[in-house]
């Protein structure tokens, strides 16, 4: 009698964890459908929008952008309905399977306002085209997909029914400031990408920005970052609980590595002067980066106030 519930909890569960997962995973996948179109000249493959072309919503043969142009951009359109379609599952899965969990209202925030900025991503998508590719739209997109990623990484640690885990006052600060300095070296990274040669084509309007400059300054906050890392770890080696040593410290280790390899990887781009593939390998970091560090907040909290009672 209770294999078949059983049976019938683990395939929910599994659908659970798949609808969530993907969500994250199509977020992630956003950035490098996008960096491909930048990095491939195609960012106006479909010269108008919504439609790819006045007249078709796809494209159309003998394009004057021509059909890899038209068609890398128009996958890049597709892959947004994808995510939307993912996203409305996900939503549809917040309300039916996250009312046992303590934080439903949380949940089912987090789940709309995945719909939400998934169709804020098209109006932005559309300004970028109709700007003809404008850097301040295209960082804006960017960054939506920044903070839809967290959304999503939360959403998942939530609906997976994962503990926080306790830390102390300093570690839980330090971890807030790391997570505002990973968004600022983020940021820093679009303006970087806004003053450079990838602009998606070769009309499009660019910062104006010394590209050098703003380069060493993107360089010197990831060596920033990578310090308050280290000194993080060192803070949680000798001052947390073993809970928060293995769960917090594991995903901190993680986020080390992880962004250690990406300022490795930007490096490299730089002394070889930006060679698309290495580039794309970067952009695909950036969201790895931040997937780790959204992680990082989404399973530590601040320990409560112990109450001290004084005896003779």
């Amino acid at each position: 009698m209770a294999p078949a519930p059983l049976a019938h909890r683990l395939t929910l569960v599994l659908i659970s964890s798949l609808i969530f997962t993907a969500l994250v995973v199509l977020q992630v996948g956003l950035i490098l459908t996008g960096g491909a179109v930048r990095l491939t000249g195609s960012g106006l493959g479909c010269p108008t929008w919504p439609r790819c072309t006045p007249g078709s919503f796809k494209p159309i043969p003998h394009q004057v952008q021509g059909q890899l142009h038209a068609w890398i951009e128009f996958t890049n359109r597709l892959l947004t309905f994808v995510l939307f379609f993912v996203a409305l599952a996900a939503l549809i899965g917040a309300f039916k399977w996250g009312k046992s969990r303590l934080e439903y209202r949380r949940i089912r925030a987090l789940a709309i306002l995945q719909i939400l900025g998934i169709l804020g991503q098209g109006v932005l998508g559309g300004i970028t085209v109709l700007t003809h590719l404008n850097p301040i739209p295209v960082a804006g997109h960017f960054l939506l997909t920044v903070a839809l990623i967290a959304g999503s990484v939360s959403l998942r640690a939530l609906m997976a029914g994962k503990i926080k885990v306790e830390i102390t006052r300093m570690s839980f600060r330090l971890s807030r400031g790391l997570a505002g300095l990973t968004l600022l070296v983020i940021v820093l990274g679009t303006i970087v990408t806004g003053s450079g040669p990838h602009a998606g084509d070769i009309k499009a309007r660019r910062f104006g920005i010394d590209p050098r400059t703003i380069s060493w300054i993107h360089a010197d906050a990831v060596i920033a970052l990578i310090s308050l890392t280290l000194g993080l770890l060192l803070i949680v080696k000798v001052s947390e609980s073993v809970q928060a040593k293995t769960v917090f410290g594991k995903q901190l280790r993680l986020f080390l590595i992880v962004s250690l390899a990406q300022g490795t990887i930007g490096y490299i781009q730089y002394f070889t002067k930006l060679p698309e593939l290495i580039v794309a390998t970067h952009l695909l970091g950036s969201g790895l980066v931040w997937v780790a560090m959204w992680n990082l907040i989404a399973r530590s909290k601040e320990e409560a106030a112990k109450s001290h009672t004084e005896t003779d």
